[in-house]
């Protein structure tokens, strides 16, 4: 599993400023030379809460161009350029992305929660190196951070430094006990390395945490029917799809850190009638009645 940055933590900032509600900023067109630096900046502020709240509904082309306008307004805050910055990296414009969220460290270097956004920025453009000294300064401000500390872990991960990764993983999962994605991509090296056995334990593990969780799932699944044990392997594999869909696609599985071994075992697991009948059942759903082969 990779995960990408998320905007949670840039609504809950701009959620916090408590700001009141103003008029929107088409009217300060007329009126632009009469007022003040702090009037503009209030409005700026604004237009940025309303962004952050379009955000949350995912309107994300219609938070963007306020974003950026209340970083013209407020060019002094911090909050508004991580913001801004935030919605460029969700649209997958990394320039911009990086920045604004340059601007918003020069503003407030102490804010860690900048630099794990640009690591994604970095990560997510195969910059591993850059992501690994991004995520690493803002662990020395945030050390206990379990998602920064799960998304260092996949940047070694893609470097081949996988012992470094595990480290991480660990790291991790001792901050949140229940952080089950990094016992998920621990299983993930394992299996590669061809300790089966070991990552077999820590996907039953991962799913014991949370039996929602379809990835290490279907990881087990595919494990499980691969070593012998068939029938189990079998359930587990459509249980796993019932879940979630889009793990019966091999390009998806690859995007989210799944090794070679794993993805040629997946991809013969998927082969099968019973999986087969189930990926069908999923884009069928008349089909739910029949009983597969």
């Amino acid at each position: 599993m990779r995960k990408n940055f998320g905007l949670m933590s840039l609504v809950v900032v701009c959620s916090l400023w408590g700001m009141p509600k103003a008029a929107h900023a088409q009217a300060l067109l007329p009126h632009t030379l009469q007022l003040d630096a702090s009037k503009l900046e209030k409005q700026g502020l604004s237009l940025a809460q309303e962004a952050a709240q379009l955000s949350q509904f995912q309107q994300f082309d219609l938070a963007l161009p306020r974003a950026r306008l209340a970083s013209q307004l407020a060019p002094k805050n911090d909050k508004v350029w991580f913001l801004l910055g935030g919605l460029h990296l969700q649209n997958k414009e990394f320039d911009a992305a990086l920045a604004a969220l340059k601007k918003a460290q020069t503003l407030n270097p102490k804010n860690a929660d900048v630099l794990f956004a640009m690591g994604s920025a970095n990560f997510q453009q195969k910059k591993y190196q850059l992501a690994v000294a991004n995520y690493q300064a803002g662990l020395k401000l945030k050390p206990k951070d379990a998602d920064a500390l799960f998304d260092l872990g996949n940047a070694y991960y893609m470097m081949g430094r996988l012992p470094d990764a595990i480290a991480q993983y660990n790291k991790a999962v001792s901050f949140d006990q229940k952080f089950w994605p990094a016992i998920n991509n621990t299983g993930l090296i394992q299996y590669e390395q061809g300790d089966t056995q070991n990552a077999i334990k820590q996907w039953q593990r991962a799913v014991s945490l949370d039996k929602q969780a379809a990835e290490p799932l279907l990881a087990l699944a595919v494990a499980l029917y691969t070593k012998g044990d068939r029938q189990q392997g079998l359930a587990m594999g459509e249980a796993a799809l019932r879940i979630d869909q889009r793990y019966g696609d091999l390009d998806f599985l690859k995007q989210n850190l799944w090794g070679e071994r794993l993805l040629s075992d997946t991809k013969k697991f998927l082969e099968l009638p019973r999986i087969q009948a189930a990926l069908q059942q999923r884009e069928s759903p008349l089909n739910s009645s029949q009983e597969p082969q």
